[in-house]
């Protein structure tokens, strides 16, 4: 798509409102369409210049205006490229529905596409692990993943969180935790933050609505499984983030996947002082501990080493715990006491409570 296709500006010089002239039955104007189903004017022209989903008449001399029937076409455009549909083919469905409702038959148009809440990953259409590269629709460099990947960057950019948490419960269903964690939500959330970082505070608002749906909902994934784990006396994982570090989200999906596995874990969470770090270890005595930084400013190989070096248990068999270091913080430390997962797969395998204890000498 070309940049017109960005939801950059939701201004243009016609009426804020329905239409001025004489009922609701004229319409809508392009602006008030473009706040109504969160994308820009500029968008809208672009999908009636590019598909023909423009409005059904263009009265001379005045502003476009837009029908129920026109809205009811773009938003179901909309909910079908939130949902990893390419725009081309969501516009001849949207059009085909439109043409059947008006009673007329869709002219060399393909059966519409019926998705059932959730998108396009419920009606199977991600049958290949990843499509071809190219531009999401979503204003964020997204590069070759998955559809659903890119149809969660377009809710989160039009800041749709009804679809942003259809794509969510959705792609964990059908992918499971692992899989979308590490092929459509962490690719994700990388390009809200590049993109946040090149346009300054413009795109906080679609990380902050993203992260919280995210967090929502891999809670409700750690929740269902800790109701049903069955009650274990093994010694839990520690997560905790470095005393400076705030960025949670890899953790609880870490624990959810942990709890799906009967894995007790306790999630110390965000900026955990140094000392509390080290009295939980001694207090808790965990088989593993998991630190995260998300760069290296908050990255402290010194800490690390020292939770390794921590001894905990009964006089005569004291134990250390095995330390993960997880996040991109941690890519310039290099230590052999001191484990790197790359990715929630591999830090599950290092987990692995068969192997997760290393005793000491007393």
């Amino acid at each position: 798509m070309s940049r017109g296709d960005l939801p950059v500006d939701v201004s243009e010089p016609d009426v804020d409102g329905p239409a001025a002239d004489d009922t609701a039955d004229a319409g809508v104007t392009t602006g008030f369409l473009a706040r109504r189903v969160g994308v820009s004017p500029t968008t809208l022209r672009s999908w009636d210049r590019r598909y023909g989903l423009g409005p059904a008449t263009r009265p001379k001399g005045h502003h476009r205006r837009w029908t129920p029937d026109d809205v009811a076409m773009v938003v179901e455009m909309c909910r079908l490229t939130a949902g990893g549909i390419p725009p081309a083919e969501a516009a001849r469905a949207a059009r085909a529905a439109k043409e059947r409702h008006d009673g007329r038959s869709p002219q060399a148009a393909p059966a519409p596409l019926s998705l059932p809440p959730g998108g396009a990953a419920l009606a199977g259409r991600a049958t290949s692990p990843r499509s071809n590269a190219s531009r999401s629709g979503s204003g964020l460099p997204l590069g070759n993943v998955r559809q659903e990947c890119k149809g969660l960057a377009r809710a989160a950019v039009r800041l749709d969180s009804v679809a942003v948490q259809e794509q969510l419960t959705a792609s964990i269903r059908v992918h499971g935790l692992v899989v979308t964690w590490e092929e459509i939500l962490g690719p994700a959330l990388q390009a809200v933050g590049r993109k946040w970082q090149a346009a300054g505070d413009r795109y906080v608002e679609v990380e902050h609505l993203l992260s919280w749906h995210i967090s929502a909902t891999i809670r409700h994934v750690y929740v269902s499984a800790a109701l049903t784990r069955k009650a274990s006396d093994s010694s839990p994982v520690i997560l905790a983030c470095l005393p400076e570090e705030q960025h949670t989200l890899a953790l609880e999906a870490l624990s959810a996947a942990l709890a799906e596995r009967g894995v007790p874990t306790l999630m110390l969470g965000s900026g955990v002082p140094a000392e509390a770090l080290l009295a939980a270890v001694q207090r808790v005595g965990p088989s593993a501990v998991v630190l995260w930084s998300q760069s290296p400013a908050t990255a402290s190989t010194p800490l690390a080493l020292h939770v390794a070096e921590t001894r905990w248990g009964i006089r005569g068999a004291r134990t250390r715990s095995r330390v993960l270091l997880g996040g991109p913080g941690w890519r310039r430390t290099q230590h052999p006491g001191l484990l790197r997962p790359h990715g929630l797969h591999e830090a599950l395998l290092m987990l692995d409570p068969l192997e997760s204890r290393t005793p000491v000498n007393a």
